[in-house]
C-alpha cells in the first residue's frame, strides 16, 4: 500500500521559513518523480514544484521561484520543500504527490499518489 505522509506545516510570520517533508512508503521511491501542490478552500489545487526521480531536474511555479526549493533524499524515501520569505498568500494546505513521470509535471492528474496534506499559515 502506497503511503505519502506530509509534515512540517505550521504557523509562521510573514518573511519566515518552513521546511515541509513528505515520507513515502510502499513504492520504489527512486523511480518516482515528485511534486508539491497547494490548495486553498474553494479553489483548484495549484502546482508548486517538481523534482525528477534522480533529483537532477526541478521545475517551479513562478510564485515559487527564488523562494522555494524542492529536494529529495532517495536513501530516506523523502522529498522536501524548503520555503523562505513566506507571504500571507502562501497560506494553504500543501500536498506532496508521486508520479511515474509518464505524463506532464504541473497538472494534478499527472500524479498517481497523494499525501494527506499539511497546513501552512502565514500571518501578516
Amino acid at each position: 500500500q502506497v503511503q505519502l505522509v506530509d509534515s512540517g506545516g505550521g504557523l509562521v510570520q510573514a518573511g519566515g521559513s518552513l521546511r515541509l517533508s513528505c515520507a513515502a512508503s510502499g513504492l520504489i521511491f527512486s523511480r518516482y518523480s515528485m511534486g508539491w501542490f497547494r490548495q486553498v478552500p474553494a479553489t483548484e489545487r495549484e502546482f508548486v514544484a517538481f523534482i525528477s526521480w534522480s533529483g537532477r531536474s526541478t521545475y517551479y511555479a513562478d510564485f515559487a521561484k527564488g523562494r522555494f526549493t524542492i529536494s529529495r533524499d532517495n536513501a530516506k524515501d523523502t522529498v522536501y520543500l524548503q520555503m523562505h520569505n513566506l507571504k500571507p498568500e502562501d497560506s494553504a494546505v500543501y500536498y506532496c504527490a508521486a508520479s511515474t513521470g509518464a505524463r506532464g509535471i504541473t497538472g494534478r492528474y499527472d500524479y498517481d499518489y497523494w499525501g494527506q496534506g499539511t497546513q501552512v499559515t502565514v500571518s501578516s
